[in-house]
């Protein structure tokens, strides 16, 4: 406890991260607050028995989830941070295709300000044709719960889904640059973990009230300790590849000669497989939404043929991402031309060979990995746990909260350790998802 109290005191006598962790605190909380502001001509009372008798564990279910309950409490920030996130998404694929993109891409940094410039305006977009589906899901659940369905009505609805999600994005950025950790990826998390009380409490209530007790919920709170075990090993692990670095004599100095190491990720794609697929099991519900029709085993999320489709989704995109994420020329070109080799391999080709089957093997295991936490929820759901609580037990969610919290603990280690300070941990270091960059650095 006491070296707790100490670590709590070093953080606060860092005067810049204090400031950052009070900007971050500050703008969470407007987005907090700002998610419980329901847009204009909605009766509250109807939409919350509507969303009572509803099934929060559905597809709708999970999208409110990562909106932190905006989605169903019709929010001027229901569409919350979704919008953008399927914005980056289009970019990303425009850049392995477009060459225009492209170029962009390896333009620094002034072609990533064109690019986060087209992402805001597809953001705008992706809002103004996903805001009147939003406002037909809440109408298809509580059709009583408008007062008001004029013409200008659906204008300034669809305006106001637009402003908040546009606002949500600029918090977001506003805690990149002046707060702690990702603002996008933060502002995603602090949805999630506002969930997680509602979800808890029903659990508990579902087995005092007989079934199951109190010993099959230690033994869930147990299961799901592990399955965070898992995930932080799927979100840490890497395969370090040894490179050595050629001796440089400049005037009385030596340079290289040391031995560095190319640390390969067993999930070099993070949650984007995962992103991916969700995006795709979701189109043929939207599809069945605008029809009036059923849209079969895609409805039925903790469903065997559902969770069978995810998981194939997911491998097969996790092969699709870390070919566009680990570039295994541009990596032997680089150790090349820093006068670095991979003992036993020759440089050039063969070692981008080498590389790349290296990243094919670890690649397998990892996509397997991660498709088994996605569907974990559906195992913990047939098991008897309540869904909202079974959600928790993986798939994106878990990820997600697993990813931005090493992130953002790295980032604070990285401020002690900086001031001369002990880090979080006794020993060792924590190690966020960028701490393994594919990289290869001269020593």
């Amino acid at each position: 406890m006491k070296r707790f109290l100490d670590t709590l005191r070093n953080i606060w006598s860092i005067q810049e991260l204090r400031q950052r962790i009070i900007v971050t605190l500050g703008l969470v909380l407007i987005y907090r607050l700002g998610s419980y502001v329901v847009l204009p001509g909605v009766d509250t009372d109807v939409l919350a028995k509507s969303t009572n008798k509803g099934d929060g564990g559905g597809i709708v279910g999970l999208i409110n989830m990562f909106a932190g309950g905006a989605f169903s409490r019709a929010s001027i920030f229901g569409l919350g941070i979704m919008p953008y996130i399927t914005a980056s998404i289009i970019i990303q694929l425009l850049g392995m295709a477009v060459p225009y993109f492209q170029k962009l891409q390896r333009e620094g940094e002034s072609g990533r300000k064109k690019i986060n410039q087209y992402t805001r305006f597809l953001t705008i977009g992706v809002t103004a044709v996903q805001a009147p589906g939003y406002i037909a899901s809440i109408k298809s659940t509580a059709p009583t719960a408008f007062t008001d369905l004029s013409t200008i009505w659906w204008i300034q609805t669809i305006f106001i889904l637009i402003t908040g999600t546009m606002f949500v994005m600029w918090l977001g950025e506003r805690i990149t640059d002046k707060g702690l950790g990702n603002g996008i990826s933060l502002i995603i998390m602090i949805g999630i973990i506002s969930r997680l009380p509602f979800a808890f409490s029903a659990e508990i209530q579902s087995r005092m009230s007989g079934n199951g007790g109190l010993i099959i919920f230690l033994i869930e709170i147990v299961i799901l300790l592990l399955v965070i075990v898992g995930s932080i090993m799927l979100v840490q692990g890497t395969r370090r590849i040894p490179v050595q670095f050629a001796k440089k004599i400049v005037g009385n100095k030596q340079y290289g000669g040391v031995r560095q190491y190319i640390p390969l990720k067993v999930n070099a794609a993070g949650v984007m497989p995962i992103i991916f697929a969700q995006a795709i099991m979701f189109i043929p519900t939207v599809f069945a939404n605008f029809s009036a029709n059923s849209a079969g085993i895609f409805s039925q999320r903790y469903g065997f043929w559902y969770n069978f489709i995810f998981a194939i989704l997911i491998i097969v995109f996790t092969y699709f991402y870390t070919a566009i994420m680990v570039n295994p020329n541009q990596l032997a070109d680089d150790m090349k031309r820093n006068g670095g080799f991979i003992p036993g391999v020759k440089p050039g080709k063969k070692t981008a060979e080498f590389i790349d089957q290296v990243m094919s093997r670890i690649t397998l295991p990892g996509s397997l990995f991660l498709a088994a936490v996605a569907v974990m929820p559906a195992f913990a759901e047939k098991i008897g746990v309540n869904s909202s609580f079974a959600d928790f037990y993986g798939g994106t969610s878990l990820l997600i909260l697993v990813g931005v919290v090493l992130d953002t603990l790295q980032q604070i280690e990285t401020y002690l350790l900086n001031r001369h300070y002990d880090g979080l941990m006794k020993s060792g270091r924590i190690k966020g998802r960028g701490a393994n960059a594919m990289m290869v650095q001269q020593g």
